[in-house]
């Protein structure tokens, strides 16, 4: 008791109880505490904001962190859609156009009046000077030496060598190539050979009177019995009277896109049917070298 300097802790208490009973008694029945707690509010919102304030900044970084990652993540999954579904259109235009050559091929086909095959371009050699392209049929489908190959505007070329699953082609524009035409306007006859140019064929052998000039589409003629008659082959698009040589100077532009068709025509000439499977295509095969022969 030599310490006491105040009332007790329970008396204090006691105060403090009887004094928060008084003013909710007044508060429930009076509004004289409003200016009172008014102003209490004002100086307690600040620190509720302050005490407040660092959950408020985590729980609002945490959340744009956690957008941002979704965002990225939306986006990352956009792209790779997008990325997919422009491969696809790619993909179904590839189709389109592929089956719009399809359709060429087949109506040629039907205009033609032989038996034909349709192949699909394998390989292209590469050797210089060489104009040489691999197919995917073969002897299995009675592909044979010297049938003639066409695509939907014109002649290609002819079959070289034939294996089992695959043959080769030579187009009309390799040096090594030459096909009797004839020019469609006159049936003027001559001999178109292949210039190693992609897109250029010579005519070496007509005269400086030749009646011929640019825009005459020639043909196949049929001789040489290769390729059957009336087949387009090319356009002239130069004829230079050389005064000084007996022949003139003529070139012209192959009717077959022979740097872009990927399927081709391989062209029966009899009406034999093409066997499908190894027995008849042996079979075949022993019945037309024997024709060749």
């Amino acid at each position: 008791m030599l310490f006491a300097t105040g009332p007790s802790i329970n008396t204090r208490l006691l105060i403090a109880v009887l004094t928060s009973i008084a003013l909710l008694s007044l508060d429930q029945k009076t509004r004289h505490l409003e200016s009172l707690r008014t102003a209490l509010s004002l100086l307690a919102d600040p620190v509720k904001y302050l005490v407040d304030m660092p959950i408020t900044l985590f729980r609002q970084t945490a959340d744009s962190i956690h957008s941002h990652t979704d965002l990225k993540k939306e986006n990352e999954h956009l792209r790779e859609d997008h990325l997919m579904q422009q491969t696809r259109l790619l993909k179904l235009d590839a189709l389109e156009k592929e089956n719009i050559r399809l359709r060429a091929l087949l109506e040629n086909s039907f205009k033609l009046g032989e038996q034909v095959m349709i192949a699909e371009l394998l390989s292209i050699k590469m050797a210089p000077y060489e104009h040489i392209v691999s197919v995917n049929k073969g002897t299995r489908f009675g592909v044979h030496p010297q049938q003639a190959v066409m695509d939907e505007n014109g002649v290609v070329g002819q079959v070289i060598r034939s294996f089992p699953m695959s043959a080769d082609v030579m187009l009309i524009t390799d040096p090594n190539h030459a096909i009797p035409v004839q020019v469609n306007r006159n049936g003027l006859l001559t001999i178109a050979v292949g210039s190693g140019q992609i897109n250029r064929l010579v005519l070496p052998f007509l005269p400086n009177d030749a009646d011929i000039k640019p825009g005459d589409l020639l043909i196949t003629s049929g001789l040489g019995g290769v390729f059957p008659q009336g087949y387009p082959v090319a356009v002239v698009d130069k004829f230079t009277s050389e005064s000084d040589k007996p022949f003139a100077t003529v070139t012209a532009t192959p009717k077959a896109f022979l740097d872009r068709s990927r399927e081709l025509m391989i062209v029966w000439s009899n009406s034999t049917p093409i066997p499908l499977d190894s027995k008849q295509a042996t079979e075949q095969k022993e019945v037309l070298e024997d024709a060749i022969e």
